[in-house]
């Protein structure tokens, strides 16, 4: 699992990111709030860990403008902030926990693997010699990683989750995205296009006036 930590607070940030590194996951740490938002939008994470009171753009901003943009990488708070009008502000913001400090270790280690299991940040599909993991946004062949955009992801998964089946421009668009974020079809067939570029095979057929097919051959 591949985590963005935002903390300010030099020793803590070290502790923290030496616990997690030592139990398996792959950790970025950053300082400051503007260079952490850069780094999101530019990488892919599959958790952010964000302290609220950061140089330049705090924690509740960041997220708030993450999720107004259509990311939803899981979240959790680590912070200082203990009162309940800051607690229900970042969960109305869309954070899924929030920790206060100090906490053990231990407890934030449990805290994101509760929330990898909810998201099933571990979850891998295998199809034509292949491993496809949603939530990382990446396929595995052989040595070779492909590194892919969130919502490719989720339309790559919608589809070989619906192998065989001819699905519509509106059916990815009903299932993949949200009311307040409605893509057009040409905006799909480009997503189709960039999914097809990644592969030697030609997985994706296109049914005229219909829409298109996985096939797994």
């Amino acid at each position: 699992m591949k985590i963005l930590l935002l903390e300010d607070d030099v020793i803590l940030q070290e502790i923290i990111e030496e616990f997690l590194v030592e139990n398996g996951y792959e950790v970025e740490s950053y300082f400051d709030g503007e260079k952490a938002l850069d780094a999101i939008g530019s990488g892919s994470y599959d958790m952010l860990l964000l302290d609220v009171n950061v140089p330049n753009i705090n924690g509740f901003e960041i997220l708030s403008y993450l999720r107004e943009i259509g990311n939803t990488t899981p979240a959790i708070y680590i912070t200082s902030l203990a009162g309940i009008n800051d607690l229900k502000k970042g969960f109305d913001l869309g954070a899924d926990d929030y920790l206060k400090k100090p906490f053990e270790l231990e407890e934030l280690q449990a805290r994101i693997e509760h929330i990898g299991k909810l998201y099933r940040l571990h979850d891998e599909i295998e199809f034509d010699g292949m491993k496809f993991i949603p939530k990382t946004h990446q396929i595995l062949i052989s040595d070779k990683v492909i590194e892919m955009r969130q919502k490719e992801a989720q339309v790559l998964e919608y589809f070989i989750r619906n192998t065989g089946k001819i699905i519509s421009c509106d059916e990815i668009i009903e299932n993949v995205w949200d009311d307040e974020h409605i893509p057009t079809h040409a905006t799909i067939r480009t997503y189709i296009k960039n999914l097809r570029k990644m592969f030697v095979k030609e997985y994706f057929d296109n049914i005229k006036g219909e829409g298109y097919r996985f096939n797994i051959l």
